[in-house]
């Protein structure tokens, strides 16, 4: 689908689902392959990202069974990590995480393989991880100073440990180093300036690997093997974070979503919300390998805050929708410390702006955020995603409150994370529109 055509809608009131954490799939997909046997996934998120992720194994030799029609139920048998040479290249398509978070684990495999992905990708900087892989004894070449995709990954079976102090928090980056650690011999370890998402270590906890964090440091020990369970991918937050705005921002609405991940590193978006005004009730179950449960949001309307310093790692995803919210809210809300959005499937700090300057907002852009002056009557106007798919739900969200239509051109990115976006807008727009 090439457009997405969007109106005014009126307050309204809904219960839903979103599909499967994007992150957690990924992981659930790569631990399982490195676990002793067979591991059920439920909720899989079975988008172009995770796909790529899947792909990229299977052409490594470890068998992925499909149990429903949909693919969102999976079987992998974890071969503890004895991985085939592919013979060619694996293409990552659009996916970071396949390719940073593949990098670790292809560190110790005894071949060489290179690593590709589409134009966006292309432009992405690998140097942040190839610069502690190969202190751990790994080659990893790239294109130019920031090492860009394609990239050539030369193993080495048993690396070294080592303490990587990271300069960026990135849970991509700390997992990428934490994968290869299990290879290593004794203890690997990585510091961040501030702590990222812990997907990661829930997940190697949650399959019985032992990892100790002490302060902004995670460690891991080499020579473990994950232990073979099943697992159970909860809602994506950064999906239902589109939901979460469009509710909190039309005065009365009232939306409930359910079974959705309430994972502490990746509940930013609630605590910028609820410091804007939205009325947001949590109830938690801790009893899986992720924290995951149902929220309620009521619409009172949004008042502007302040986003930045150490809660930018816990929803640097939702950034492009809070700054929507932003718009939507009265006052002016400043986002700072979000360079890490420079260099995204867009750039999404020039994009968000641009587009929001689009339908009528007033945007100063900085090197590292934005500045948003809220209350203006947005009106609508046509959008380019530039293939990023979090511009495209964002704005599709905006769309909703704009006088007059809103086009968002080149949606079909929208699949690599959310399946069914675009059907639920729809329908949203037909039970509510108005003016």
């Amino acid at each position: 689908m090439a457009y997405l055509h969007v109106k005014k809608v009126k307050k309204f009131s809904a219960e839903l689902s979103v599909p499967g954490d994007k992150s957690i799939s990924h992981r659930a997909l790569m631990f399982a392959a490195l676990s002793n046997g067979p591991c059920e996934i439920t909720g899989f998120l079975a988008g172009e990202d995770c796909l790529a992720t899947m792909r990229a194994l299977t052409a490594m030799g470890v068998e992925i069974e499909p149990l429903d029609a949909d693919g969102t139920r999976l079987r992998v048998h974890g071969c503890r990590g004895e991985f085939k040479d592919p013979g060619q290249p694996i293409d990552c398509g659009n996916s970071g995480t396949t390719m940073r978070l593949l990098a670790g684990i292809l560190a110790s495999k005894p071949f060489e393989v290179t690593l590709v992905g589409d134009e966006s990708l292309s432009k992405r900087p690998m140097n942040r991880i190839a610069i502690p892989l190969e202190q751990m004894g790994a080659k990893v070449e790239g294109q130019g100073e920031r090492r860009t995709p394609p990239i050539k990954i030369t193993g080495r079976e048993r690396l070294e440990a080592i303490h990587y102090d990271s300069p960026v928090a990135s849970a991509q980056v700390k997992s990428a180093i934490l994968l290869a650690g299990l290879a290593a011999g004794g203890r690997t370890s990585v510091s961040e300036p501030h702590p990222s998402r812990d997907h990661t270590e829930r997940m190697l906890e949650y399959l019985l690997v032992k990892t100790v964090r002490e302060g902004d440091t995670v460690s891991i020990w080499g020579g473990q093997t994950p232990e073979s369970r099943d697992i159970e991918v909860p809602g994506d937050i950064s999906s239902a974070a589109f939901w979460i705005v469009a509710a909190a921002a039309s005065k009365g609405s009232r939306l409930v979503i359910r079974n959705v991940g309430l994972n502490p590193t990746r509940v930013g978006v609630l605590k910028v919300m609820a410091r804007m005004g939205a009325r947001i009730v949590e109830r938690v179950d801790e009893s899986g390998c992720e924290p995951m449960g149902s929220i309620e949001v009521v619409g009172d309307g949004l008042s502007a805050t302040e986003i930045g310093g150490a809660e930018i790692p816990t929803l640097i995803d939702e950034i492009p929708v809070l700054a929507v919210a932003a718009a939507l809210a009265e006052g002016r809300t400043v986002i700072r410390d979000a360079h890490e959005l420079r260099v995204k499937e867009s750039d999404r700090i020039a994009t968000v702006a641009e587009s929001l300057r689009r339908m009528g907002a007033t945007v100063e852009e900085f090197a590292d955020g934005m500045e948003i002056v809220g209350g203006a009557r947005l009106k609508g106007a046509e959008i380019y995603s530039l293939g990023d798919h979090r511009i495209a739900m964002a704005f599709a969200i905006a769309g909703l409150f704009a006088e007059g239509e809103t086009v968002i051109r080149d949606v079909g990115c929208i699949e690599t994370s959310y399946p069914g976006f675009i059907r639920e807008i729809e329908q949203l727009q037909t039970m509510v529109s108005g003016s």
